[in-house]
């Protein structure tokens, strides 16, 4: 959407004023928006000191050498190749600066040009960037951190519902209708929470690092792990139709699925000091006389809560996991 905006702004501005080579306008606000806006003020900076002095060496080039389109031709290519390796390379100011050599060594060859041609490159290249910069300040200049942030809570959230379906769906080993279609529908909206989350988190990577030291804040990725394990125990713990655990076990698994819930809601706020979360062991001896697919299941619930639990504390600073489910 800022894209689209920032693109339907360059567009209506260059051709509003009419602005030679307007389509520049379009590119440079395409080329130097960014994520966030303090990413898009360094970009355009740097943009901006590189299209002036290749503006500048363009206008003493077409000076010098004028309507002699035999020597644009020569410079074109060693242009080109120099251009699209060392721009990508280094940065912005090179890339800019490069490109600006280049279109006007390739303008020079379809028409007669003036100096004037290299200035018109940087009245167009300042009017994308500042449309650019607008956009990036007007909309999400944070970037994808607010977005982590609502993505992450949504995803815990959201995988909460399905840890009490998938353990009850264990302990009395029945799904009736009614709880088959809140489990899809639990599920529809949790895959729908990671993939958002997922969306957000990749964003955030390729955005610069926040000035706050690395070791604070919430540990996204563990939050996105979290959610994957939930999804991944409520559609692989097995479990048999009709096969119900002992009250002993089933209360077990009740209390210990509380535990993990209530931490996954209170972990959604992020809160400063992480989450503890404290699980009840298993009743003594209950693995000895239980019938073997019980045993089974049992043993796979379990593992599967721990799991959970240690990723819900390693979403913040300062969470741990008390008691343990061993």
């Amino acid at each position: 959407m800022r894209t689209a905006s920032g693109l339907a702004l360059a567009r209506l501005v260059a051709g509003s004023l009419d602005l030679s080579h307007g389509f520049w306008v379009l590119l440079g606000m395409l080329t130097l928006g960014r994520t966030t806006a303090g990413a898009t003020w360094s970009a355009v900076r740097s943009a901006t000191a590189g299209t002036l002095v290749g503006s500048l060496a363009a206008g003493v080039l077409l000076v010098s050498a004028g309507d002699a389109t035999e020597v644009y031709a020569a410079l074109l290519v060693p242009m080109m190749l120099v251009a699209f390796s060392a721009g990508p390379v280094g940065g912005p100011a090179w890339g800019q600066g490069l490109f600006t050599l280049v279109v006007s060594t390739a303008f020079a060859q379809i028409a007669p040009v003036t100096w004037q041609l290299a200035e018109a490159r940087i009245v167009d290249v300042l009017t994308g960037s500042v449309i650019g910069l607008v956009c990036g300040v007007l909309a999400w200049p944070a970037g994808a951190r607010g977005e982590m942030r609502r993505g992450a809570a949504a995803l815990l959230r959201g995988a909460a519902p399905l840890i009490r379906i998938t353990v009850e769906r264990a302990a009395t080993g029945r799904s009736a209708p009614t709880a088959r279609a809140d489990a899809a529908a639990a599920l529809r909206r949790a895959l729908l929470d990671r993939r958002i989350a997922h969306a957000a988190y990749a964003q955030l990577r390729t955005e610069p690092p926040s000035r706050r030291p690395v070791d604070t804040g919430p540990d996204w990725l563990a939050a996105l792990n979290f959610g994957s394990r939930v999804l991944t125990g409520t559609s692989w713990l097995p479990w048999s139709e009709g096969s119900a655990w002992p009250p002993d076990a089933a209360t077990w698994a009740r209390e210990a699925t509380e535990e993990v819930v209530s931490a996954t809601l209170r972990a959604a706020a992020f809160p400063a000091d992480g989450v503890t979360v404290r699980p009840p062991p298993l009743p003594p001896g209950i693995l000895t006389w239980l019938p073997a697919p019980s045993v089974s299941h049992l043993v796979d619930v379990e593992v599967w809560l721990h799991a959970l639990a240690s990723d819900l504390a390693a979403v913040g600073p300062g969470g741990t996991v008390k008691g343990g489910l061993w």
